[in-house]
């Protein structure tokens, strides 16, 4: 079973490679534009069950990169990248994310970049100190349909780095 409703697993692409986005989090926001303009979003969770080692999310979100890339050819990926967290557990729980995805990233050979929040929520939305509901809105505005904050922040980060859908 796919992780990745939306995404047709063998797509061809051209030698750029499919551009991918993403909101690091328990709860995590992807967005995933095709080289034929395609963009298909979605959120994925990561939050460990009863039963389960703290190291078990960790696993779980290598094997959703393995299946991503094993899916599409990844040209390059933008994370939104965070500089302060309210607590200490967040703040823990992004750094571990972070340290997968760039150890998977350079392991696979597919270049990665962070995008301060401030720069994506300007450029989504003209503030950038804008609320979670101003970056729904403006993602909304673009016609998307974003399931909660998370879907609808990889979005916004996805549109920042293509230099689409600034603020109106």
């Amino acid at each position: 079973m796919t992780v990745f409703p939306n995404v047709p697993v063998g797509t061809t692409n051209n030698n750029a490679g499919s551009i991918l986005s993403l909101d690091l989090g328990t709860q995590m926001g992807w967005a995933l534009r095709h080289p034929d303009g395609t963009i298909v979003s979605g959120t994925v969770s990561f939050k460990l069950g009863r039963f389960e080692g703290g190291g078990m999310q960790w696993v779980r979100f290598k094997h959703w990169l393995d299946e991503l890339g094993a899916a599409v050819v990844l040209g390059k990926i933008y994370f939104e990248e965070v500089r302060r967290h309210s607590g200490v557990g967040a703040s823990h729980v992004y750094g571990g994310f972070l340290a997968h995805l760039t150890a998977w990233a350079e392991s696979s050979e597919v270049p990665y970049q962070g995008v301060p929040v401030g720069t994506i929520k300007k450029h989504a939305t003209g503030k950038g100190n804008a609320s979670k509901a101003q970056v729904i809105h403006a993602m909304k505005r673009l016609g998307h349909n974003p399931a909660d904050d998370n879907e609808s922040d990889a979005l916004a980060l996805l549109h920042c780095v293509l230099g689409q859908g600034g603020a109106r």
